[in-house]
């Protein structure tokens, strides 16, 4: 999009537009790239490549890494979810997920050491047992993973003519936060002071989630996963004086009902009356999501009240779909079905939200186009036969349009 064709609230200069993307591993980037090709699709004169800011935290910084170079959402998805392109654009979600070695080497070769030390205290010192427990605790890895594989493969990515591994080269500005493990305060990797730090690096440090994968060490100092500080980390954004700022946030808590029918069904056709029945991985998964969702929710209050000429927009899955919620993110053929399903359920909430997103837009000179967005036949990677019935696609059709209409009435 053309900055100058984009007219901004009054008509007297383009309106500027910024993208922040919450992180959520592998998942999490699936889902960013159908939401945003849907966007990219239904709101054409909105340029991924040519926004006048980006922010991304622990995978949304991969995704805001790559925009921000000039791959486009489609690009992306072909790299990502398709696995196919240049060899060096490829990223599969194994390289979220190889083993930490070099992390399992350095904490082994500490054990003697610290087996010593436990029992000259507990013979000399007469510590407790607890104690001495403690300091074996040293030698557990402080990650099961490592992110080299993924930064190696990001330092290849943006390596290609065209594209810049150094945020100063950037045309629009790009930040990916991490938190410094010392101190815990935010990481903006990519402002002034910070942007000296690849970009490859910094997407590793704002991807290492504690526990999961192993700090990453950059310039002295020990970063792991920007949410830990923020879930979206927008007010980044907010501060460079834009107009709109568009936020995707790919992991929410999972609304579970006996009552009633879910909007979208899995594929395994699956219902999850009880989160309970699912054992501790899915309650810790529930956990999690309501953590960083509350504070999404009251950093985007904050924000309201701090920035309250600046339009939201917030996208995001829906709370009753167990597809999203039960996904497993590592076969082929499951990343495939959870981008078209990102991108039909983003297509359905723009529909649902039509007045609402399209009175938003038309404030910054954007428009939605009907056309696209009503059209059923439209698919992400393969044309298909819309699911169900023709009565079935008529109700949910009823829906959005009910929805909408709750929302439009609700904004009066």
């Amino acid at each position: 999009m053309a900055g100058s064709r984009r007219r901004g609230r009054r008509g007297q200069s383009p309106s500027r537009i910024g993208l922040a993307l919450a992180g959520g591993g592998p998942l999490g980037a699936i889902y960013e790239i159908g939401a945003l090709c849907a966007l990219d699709e239904s709101v054409p004169g909105l340029d991924f490549n040519d926004l006048a800011g980006y922010v991304g935290v622990s995978a949304g910084g991969f995704i805001a890494a790559g925009l921000a170079n000039g791959l486009s959402p489609r690009q992306l998805c072909t790299s990502f979810i398709e696995n196919r392109g240049p060899r060096g654009d490829i990223v599969r979600p194994s390289l979220f997920i190889r083993p930490a070695f070099t992390e399992y080497a350095c904490r082994a070769a500490m054990l003697p050491g610290l087996v010593a030390q436990a029992a000259l205290q507990l013979a000399f010192e007469r510590r407790s047992l607890l104690a001495a427990a403690e300091r074996l605790g040293r030698a557990l890895p402080t990650g099961f993973f490592t992110h080299a594989a993924l930064e190696a493969q990001m330092r290849r990515m943006l390596s290609a003519p065209g594209r810049s591994n150094d945020f100063r080269r950037l045309k629009h500005p790009l930040v990916l936060v991490a938190t410094d493990l010392d101190t815990g305060t935010a990481a903006p990797f990519g402002k002034p002071g910070w942007d000296h730090v690849p970009i490859s690096q910094a997407v590793a440090a704002s991807a290492a989630l504690p526990g999961l994968f192993a700090p990453v060490p950059i310039d002295g100092r020990w970063y792991v996963d920007g949410a830990l500080k923020k879930t979206l980390h927008a007010s980044v954004l907010l501060d460079l004086g834009l107009d709109l700022v568009l936020c995707l946030n790919p992991l929410v808590p999972y609304t579970s009902t006996e009552e009633g029918p879910h909007r979208v069904a899995t594929a395994r056709n699956e219902r999850i009356p009880h989160l309970v029945a699912g054992g501790l991985p899915v309650v810790l998964a529930q956990t999690f999501r309501s953590l960083i969702h509350s504070r999404l929710e009251l950093g985007l209050k904050g924000y309201e009240r701090s920035h309250p000429d600046v339009d939201i927009l917030l996208f995001e899955p829906d709370r009753r779909d167990p597809e999203m919620f039960l996904a497993n993110t590592f076969g082929y053929a499951e990343r495939r079905l959870l981008a078209e399903h990102a991108y039909q359920q983003t297509r359905a909430d723009l529909r649902s939200r039509r007045s609402h997103v399209a009175a938003t837009l038309a404030a910054h000179g954007l428009d939605l186009d009907h056309a696209v967005l009503d059209d059923p036949k439209r698919r992400l990677l393969a044309r298909r036969p819309a699911p169900g019935s023709a009565a079935e696609r008529t109700l949910t059709r009823l829906d959005e349009v009910l929805d909408d209409l709750e929302g439009a009435l609700a904004a009066r």
